[in-house]
């Protein structure tokens, strides 16, 4: 209710390029004399002493510092239209600020280009993320939960997945879209720290941030968050949801940012943790006024969602989970689309002005920058309100200053957690050098213990800096491995490398993988029998777009949950395998546990059911269980022939032995609903080695 159609008509006349900042103050006391409506309209600036210090505007840091502050808040295309979309990335990279891109992937076509977002975010569900799109980013942000939906991931509606969604986000058009909660891949701050790990070593020069919501608690994991080494925490409040957000989620989660900023702030400092750390704040800003007490209350940065929207057109119709939005904004409808009228330079003029008023309010309060500021909670007092409900409320515990007047609030110099590229991973990407600067093969052989995390996806976000989404030439880059690999084995790897590893490894192998091959198969003088042991940990291939995995031997929980298109092969899994899966070949050797396939969408899975009981352990909400059709058994024997050739797998040379005999015993599991399935580049060139090899 805080955008009534006067507060939305005086924002976009504010926003015309060309109209005066005259034109921008009238809509900014429109905001500020509206009835109590948020904990903000409860607090005003005062001089901690009373003493009055204002000093000349002309004193105040430029708008240019000020507006690099600025974000706009996560809204992914998907949610919004490619126009709606790539107009505030475009404003946000014309004022030093950064758009955000939500967690739908991107158009590949937009990286390098203004239409770039800066912020890439990494969703729990992995939408469309891709090497290249890693490397794209200036910030890679790490979304754990959202204001308008605590715990959930994004939610689009069906009828907004169109081909072009479904392309970016890699999965099946039409279908709804939700992503696995953080717990899917995130059991503990370990988990999380071990991702910020998995991000950086894609991508060394960007920052990471996580985003948190705004609730009772947060400052509690804001500091386990900085304690696992990122560089921004996002703080998001109950306002706002895009047409990502069903209405159930926008209108009773979360609570206001003024209360988890506050909280956050606190108890960073209390720990001695807030000099690592930025931390950002979003929901519901619509004024210089609102930056300047996020800042007091500890906010460095400053998101914008709603307002960015109707600032290029949002006319606030509240028909985004409808897809029917008559200004083209949160809507995919071509001919809707074409009504859009928005353009960046309404959004940068909006924003500029937003730093004016910034200036002014911090020349009135005689500050020379934000960073004067920033966590002088002694410069907000409460005040009295008409609405009577609203004074019975203490606001003193929000404006604490930790440590009083005198403490240290941030500093700058002190570290902030970042952690390097590994020491492996510096020597791989060296190594690779004669590949991805002159064409030339590479096979290069490495001892791994489990101390070494993320093997190989510096190299994989340097393919895809320099080469894209395509990556190199098959089999450009081999590389051996002996021992144990530590987590994170293979992450987001990209086409053209081939990891080869004699030994086992832990949790998330193969996360994100984005083409490429890894084998695994155990040391040569192990004695016991390969498919009754786990090979690899939980939650690998998570998210994974492309490529190859073959295992010899068991698997550990959620195995391919959210796989979009890798082909694999191994010999048991845990719970949960295949969930989520919108794309891909899944070939299961062995026994599985329960709730196999719930949520699955698209690709094919084959279990080899020797005990006749998958049945009760497969979800089959969305999918059915099938005999093998002749396409089927060749894509199953092009698999274990594979399987075989590359790991000498004694179970994959049993079955193909005795094929005839146990051809029956696989089931196969397909979505329902789903047109006749496309067999993916990688399973069709295993296809032709089979034939080939006779």
């Amino acid at each position: 209710h805080a955008f009534s159609p006067t507060v939305v008509h005086a924002l976009q006349k504010a926003a015309k390029a060309g109209s005066s900042y005259e034109v921008y103050k009238t809509y900014s006391r429109l905001i500020h004399s509206r009835p109590t409506t948020e904990l903000r309209d409860l607090l005003s600036f005062a001089p901690a002493d009373g003493q009055q210090r204002e000093i000349p505007i002309d004193e105040v840091e430029p708008i240019e510092a000020i507006a690099k502050r600025f974000s706009t808040a996560a809204m992914s295309h998907g949610s919004t239209s490619a126009e709606a979309h790539e107009t505030l990335s475009v404003a946000m990279n014309r004022i030093g600020g950064m758009g955000n891109s939500g967690e739908g992937g991107e158009d590949p076509s937009r990286y390098r280009t203004e239409k770039n977002s800066a912020i890439k975010q990494v969703a729990s569900g992995r939408f469309g993320v891709t090497p290249a799109y890693l490397a794209s980013a200036k910030e890679l942000q790490i979304k754990m939960a959202q204001g308008s939906k605590p715990g959930e991931g994004g939610q689009i509606p069906g009828v907004k997945v169109t081909e072009e969604i479904a392309r970016n986000r890699y999965t099946v058009p039409g279908v709804s879209l939700i992503s696995p909660p953080p717990h899917h891949d995130i059991y503990s701050i370990e988990d999380l720290a071990q991702l910020i790990y998995d991000l950086r070593q894609a991508n060394p020069a960007a920052a990471i941030s996580v985003k948190l919501v705004a609730e009772a608690g947060v400052g509690t994991i804001a500091a386990g968050v900085a304690k696992g080494g990122a560089d921004v925490i996002h703080i998001s409040s109950h306002s706002g949801g895009t047409g990502a957000s069903p209405l159930s989620s926008i209108k009773n989660a979360g609570i206001n940012w003024e209360l988890g900023l506050a909280e956050t702030q606190q108890t960073l400092v209390l720990n001695g943790l807030r000099g690592r750390v930025r931390v950002r704040v979003d929901g519901g800003l619509k004024t210089g006024r609102d930056v300047i007490v996020a800042a007091l209350l500890g906010a460095d940065e400053y998101s914008f969602g709603t307002a960015a929207l109707v600032a290029e057109g949002c006319v606030m119709a509240r028909a985004c989970h409808l897809n029917s939005c008559p200004v083209g904004i949160a809507t995919q409808r071509p001919e809707l689309r074409a009504k859009f009228p928005g353009v960046a330079d309404d959004v940068v003029h909006f924003f500029l002005h937003i730093a004016q008023e910034i200036r002014e309010l911090l020349a009135s309060l005689g500050a020379r920058s934000l960073d004067e500021i920033i966590g002088h909670s002694e410069l907000l007092h409460q005040i009295r309100s008409s609405y009577a409900d609203a004074n019975t409320l203490d606001l003193s515990p929000l404006l604490e200053r930790i440590g009083g007047a005198d403490a240290v609030i941030r500093n700058t110099d002190a570290w902030n957690g970042r952690v390097e590229v590994s020491t492996l991973n510096h020597q791989i990407l060296a190594d690779a050098a004669p590949a991805l600067e002159h064409g030339r093969a590479v096979d290069r052989s490495y001892r791994l213990a489990n101390i070494d995390r993320s093997v190989a996806t510096t190299l994989s976000g340097a393919i895809g800096a320099q080469f894209g989404n395509p990556g190199l030439p098959e089999a450009s880059i081999t590389l051996r491995f002996t021992g144990s690999a530590g987590q994170s084995f293979g992450a987001f790897l990209a086409p053209g490398v081939r990891l080869l590893l004699e030994g086992e490894s832990n949790d998330y192998v193969g996360k994100g993988m984005a083409g490429g091959e890894i084998v695994v198969r155990p040391s040569g003088r192990v004695r016991y029998a390969w498919h009754k042991s786990s090979i690899v940990g939980n939650t690998c291939l998570y998210g994974a777009t492309s490529g190859e995995l073959f295992a010899a031997g068991r698997a550990g929980e959620r195995f391919a949950v959210r796989n979009s298109g890798a082909v694999a092969v191994i010999e048991g899994v845990g719970d949960h395998a295949c969930e989520y899966m919108t794309g891909g070949v899944v070939l299961v050797l062995g026994a599985t546990g329960r709730n196999f396939a719930a949520g699955m969408t698209g690709g094919l899975a084959y279990v080899f059911d020797e005990e006749r009981s998958f049945g009760s352990r497969c979800n089959s909400e969305m999918v059915d269980l099938g005999q093998l059709d002749t396409q089927d058994e060749q894509n199953i024997r092009a698999l274990l022939i594979r399987h075989l050739e590359v790991t000498s797998s004694p179970l994959a040379a049993d079955l193909l032995r005795r094929w005839e005999a146990v051809r029956g015993q696989f089931v196969r599991i397909k979505p329902r609903g789903t047109a006749q399935f496309q067999v993916p580049p990688a399973l069709r060139r295993l296809h032709e080695r089979a034939t080939a090899n006779g």
